[in-house]
Formats: structure tokens, sequence, C-alpha cells
């Protein structure tokens, strides 16, 4: 497994599996548009938003627990098609459920409070991708893995937008929101074991 992880085929490879999904929706609605086409995309597009995420907080302890450093190669580029579902799922309510009314999509945000909170997940994913760059990481040096911890309260506010959207129906949104919370323990686990004697956490990686 480390040869792959290390090969320059690697990251084209998991590149293309990362669009796939996209591909996969787009060849479903081409076959067969359904009663809701909107809300199909609207929905695949929201599940890989949240399970790009937690597929990039998956990849710290991964790579401890299988012993697969190589692993962290795919992290920055998992975190930006996290976004990039992230931006689809977010076109798809401005476009084709508001069509880029102003006025419907404040009133939106203020009235349905699942939208609310997608959206504050968003603007904090934004910030992420904007710095994602090499350039960005060596201008904010330690303050750039400071920042990008923002990545666990979007995919917290992800969870709460998806609970509060489907309202009976919380099976899946509830898988989320505990395999967020499995991975958020791993991570305090490894900060209290990591810390020094006087009680300080040293600066853990972003993701």
């Amino acid at each position: 497994m480390q040869g792959f992880l290390q090969s320059r085929w690697s990251k084209p490879i998991v590149f293309l599996l990362a669009l796939l999904p996209l591909v996969l929706m787009a060849a479903s609605l081409l076959r067969d548009l359904g009663p809701n086409p909107i809300e199909y995309i609207t929905h695949g597009t929201g599940d890989w938003t949240l399970r790009f995420l937690l597929i990039t907080l998956a990849i710290t302890p991964l790579r401890r627990i299988l012993k697969q450093p190589g692993l962290i190669r795919f992290r920055r580029m998992l975190g930006i098609f996290a976004f990039f579902y992230a931006c689809l799922h977010l076109t798809t309510w401005l476009w084709l459920d508001k069509f880029f009314d102003p006025q419907e999509m404040v009133a939106d945000i203020a009235k349905r409070r699942f939208i609310t909170m997608g959206m504050l997940g968003f603007l904090l994913l934004l910030p992420l991708a904007l710095t994602s760059t090499a350039g960005w990481i060596r201008r904010l040096g330690k303050n750039w893995r400071r920042l990008h911890r923002l990545i666990y309260a979007s995919a917290l506010a992800g969870v709460i937008h998806y609970w509060w959207l489907v309202k009976s129906d919380i099976r899946l949104p509830l898988l989320y929101g505990v395999i967020l919370v499995v991975l958020l323990s791993l991570r305090l686990v490894k900060a209290r074991r990591s810390a020094p004697a006087e009680g300080k956490a040293p600066v853990e990686a972003a993701y």
C-alpha cells in the first residue's frame, strides 16, 4: 500500500475517484430525471459534501492506526473536494431553487434554520479553501493549522443542517454525527496523550 501512496499515479487516481460521485449523479439524471431532479441534486451534493469532510477528518487517525503516513498526501485534495461539492450544493439552491433572487435567499436564510446552519457551514469552509495553497501555508505558518481547525465546526454545522432538514428520518445525519464524534474523540485522546507535563497541548495538524 505504501508503494501506491507514494507513486505519481496515486493523486490522479484519487482525484478521479473523488469526481466519480458527480459523474454518477449526472449519468443518473441523463437516464431519468425522476419526479424531482432538483431535490436529487441537492441531496446528492449535500451528502457528498459531508462525506468528504468526514473522509478528510479521518485521514489523520487512519494514518496512525494503519501506520500509513503517506495518506497525508491526499488530505488537502479531499478537503478541497468537500468544498467543491459544497459549492455545487449551494449553487443548486441559489440557481435552481431561488433563481438568484436576493430577497428570496435572504428570507429563506432568516426563516428556515436548516438553511441558516447550512450557510454557516459553507462560510466556515470558505477561508479554508482560499488558504489551501502552498503559498498560504507558508505565509500563515502555524496559524494555518489553527485556521484549518474550522473544518471541525463546518462538519458539525453540516450534520446539524442535515438533521434539521430531514426532521423525521434522521438515520443518515445521525450516522454522520456519530462518525464525527468518533473522529473528534480520537483527536482529543491523542492531544491528551501528547500534551506536555504542564498541561499545554501541542499544535496539532489541521485535520
